[in-house]
């Protein structure tokens, strides 16, 4: 009887650490969990970002790393010393930044449908920046099946660092070219996200409403090809709606999806994190029957603009947050579309 008191008081005692090295991020207008909170170190790295709950795990951050800046919505909204996170729940200003209206266009229904917004992406190596995108692209839908029928990028910035690029060294590669447009597959059909290997959560806050979609795979066991390693592949897509709407289309606000993968040569002895961020805001939503639209190839290795789009104020600029940590040594490819 003894032991079992002895074994409780441990496990009570166990329990409590567990619980204490969560941190929950909340409004201070509403004290609603805020999702998609980014920490980053004070040289750059992003060392965590909340989910659904607003949770991060404290074990995450690293106390050599401050000051910590907190990033919300694309906008720093806090800086933050280590002892700061003793607190289980911390207070945000999430409000430093309004939801934008979404302009509608063109409302007579059509064949198509056509969402117009701003994006941004980027690619970091254990938790440091290696590359960075953003720029303006148009989604076109059927309209009556809903689903995505093409991708069409209208301008567009490629960022990257100094990388030394050594072949079996993957922490040097350059990942510019796994810079991604954001997927909206299947944005028009939510509930086609709901499979056996997801797991769904949702949120409904006071201004929007919001999904969170999780999948892994190689968890338990590595892939391995041409001599490289794979393992512990995870995503997490949030997609974000008018609050207590019906969730369509005409609904949607907001998307975000992190992916990440473990990586390394088998020569090397230690997995390497690669994590891929995703995000796109619409801007325009409008009808068309008519699917034949001007656009540009994504390519990486340049940048193409004809308007500086990234100093319009609804405008994702996360550069300008990397930028203040890597400062030139962040370089923006060519443009090679003339002004």
């Amino acid at each position: 009887m003894k032991r079992n008191h002895l074994l409780l008081a441990l496990l009570i005692f166990l329990s409590g650490f567990i619980q204490a090295q969560t941190i929950t991020f909340v409004s201070d207008q509403t004290n609603k969990p805020l999702p998609k909170v980014s920490v980053f170190g004070n040289d750059g790295s992003i060392l965590a970002f909340s989910d659904i709950d607003g949770k991060i795990d404290k074990q995450q951050l690293d106390p050599s790393k401050e000051k910590f800046q907190l990033v919300y919505n694309n906008f720093p909204v806090a800086t933050l010393s280590y002892s700061d996170f003793s607190q289980e729940v911390i207070k945000i200003n999430d409000q430093v930044k309004e939801i934008e209206t979404v302009v509608i266009k063109n409302t007579k229904p059509a064949k198509y449908i056509f969402i117009k917004g701003n994006f941004n992406a980027y690619v970091t190596v254990n938790n440091k920046l290696n590359s960075y995108a953003d720029g303006i692209v148009i989604y076109i839908f059927d309209n009556k099946t809903k689903k995505l029928k093409s991708t069409n990028v209208e301008q567009y910035r490629v960022y990257r660092l100094n990388i030394k690029n050594e072949k079996k060294e993957t922490a040097s590669w350059d990942y510019g070219n796994s810079l991604q447009l954001p997927k909206l597959k299947n944005v028009g059909n939510p509930e086609e996200y709901i499979t056996k290997r997801n797991t769904i959560k949702e949120l409904k806050g006071d201004r929007k409403d919001q999904i969170e979609v999780t999948g892994a795979a190689l968890k338990e066991k590595e892939f391995s090809l041409f001599g490289f390693r794979f393992y512990d592949i995870r995503t997490i897509l949030n997609m974000s709606f008018e609050k207590g709407s019906e969730k369509t289309l005409k609904d949607f606000l907001e998307y975000n999806e992190v992916a990440f993968v473990k990586l390394k040569h088998k020569s090397e002895p230690n997995y390497n994190q690669i994590i891929l961020y995703n995000n796109f805001y619409p801007t325009e939503f409008s009808f068309s029957n008519d699917n034949d639209i001007e656009k540009v190839k994504f390519d990486k290795d340049n940048s193409s603009y004809q308007t500086k789009f990234w100093q319009e104020p609804s405008f994702p600029d996360m550069q300008t947050i990397f930028s203040s940590f890597f400062k030139d040594d962040l370089k923006e490819q060519p443009n090679k579309t003339k002004n």
